[in-house]
């Protein structure tokens, strides 16, 4: 513990120069006669640090002493600043860590690199939710995220679409898409993906296990993301659509949907468009539908067609009753 205090005050000194023995301390959380002690031991180790006496003193390292990251572009100490996502670190409970080591890094980098990395800092903020969407905080993150760290078999109690499940598995990897995390784990000799906030309970084992060869966490993870495509949207439906409700598409549809638009027929004088497009099984494509209202109209294929209908007769009839006539 003292060890990585010490350090910890080395690079305070480094990235900001003159610092009070009670700055100090609050950083890392004792007492001012503990800095002191601190500050005489990293003197007796040969660390140049002396004191400035007075009401604006305080410790600095001798000019010119420094741990330098030499080698680095501009371009590349940017880079190191905008790898780290506080907000997904604090949630695996390794903000401070994060904190600690990007302090360690301005301390390192020469003067002109440190500046261009605070800069970035600056003009630069990572929300992972998508709009309108909470970023989840699953109980059982942090576990699991130590889990994948030690390699060391899980028992959950997971609720899937249909029912709840236990499950034996090894996690091999934690991922992060649109605000949700999952944890990928081999089960039965087979990869899986579980999202973590539907894990109803958990124990970590003593277990370990080995990690499968060949495994590749971001290729596992982009293949699955296809496939799962692929089964979300199993479908294709022709419709005809007003300027308006294609634009709805284009910024709220997933991306699968909107990168596989075809346009099959030219807008006709009031900008209607006849589009192909992949849908899902036919009672969300309906809600998907829907969701347009007037602005778009069912072609292809006859059963989503009929579908849209009968739903559509459905609200006329909810409707048909005016508001006053459900509260008598």
């Amino acid at each position: 513990m003292r060890a990585s205090r010490l350090i910890n005050i080395l690079t305070t000194l480094q990235a900001k120069g003159l610092v009070t023995a009670e700055v100090l301390a609050a950083e890392n959380d004792v007492s001012v006669r503990t800095i002191y002690r601190d500050i005489d031991a990293l003197s007796l180790s040969g660390v140049p640090v002396y004191s400035e006496r007075g009401s604006d003193g305080g410790y600095r390292l001798l000019d010119g002493y420094r741990v330098r990251l030499n080698g680095l572009t501009p371009s590349e100490a940017e880079a190191m600043f905008l790898s780290g996502i506080p907000g997904a670190a604090a949630d695996l409970g390794l903000g401070a860590l994060m904190a600690g080591a990007q302090k360690k890094l301005t301390a390192a980098l020469p003067e002109d690199l440190r500046e261009s990395a605070r800069r970035l800092q600056t003009k630069f903020y990572l929300d992972a939710p998508t709009w309108l969407a909470e970023g989840e905080q699953p109980h059982y993150l942090q576990a699991i995220a130590g889990a994948v760290w030690s390699s060391k078999r899980i028992r959950i109690r997971y609720r899937s679409w249909t029912a709840e499940k236990n499950r034996v598995a090894e996690p091999l990897g934690i991922v992060m898409k649109g605000g949700a995390w999952y944890v990928v784990a081999r089960v039965d000799n087979t990869p899986r993906t579980y999202r973590i906030s539907r894990v109803l309970d958990l124990i970590v084992t003593d277990e370990g296990f080995d990690w499968p060869k060949g495994f590749d966490l971001a290729g596992y993870w982009n293949e699955n993301t296809r496939r799962l495509e692929l089964d979300l949207y199993p479908n294709w439906a022709t419709i005809r659509i007003s300027p308006h409700g294609l634009k709805e598409i284009e910024h709220t549809a997933p991306p699968y949907v909107r990168a596989n638009i075809g346009f099959v027929a030219e807008a006709d004088e009031a900008g209607w468009q006849t589009v192909r497009l992949p849908v899902a099984h036919r009672r969300m494509a309906v809600h998907e539908m829907l969701k347009l209202g007037p602005e778009v109209e069912v072609i292809d294929p006859p059963e989503l067609r009929d579908a849209m209908r009968q739903a559509i007769e459905t609200l006329m009839h909810r409707y048909a009753q005016g508001a006053d006539d459900l509260t008598k």
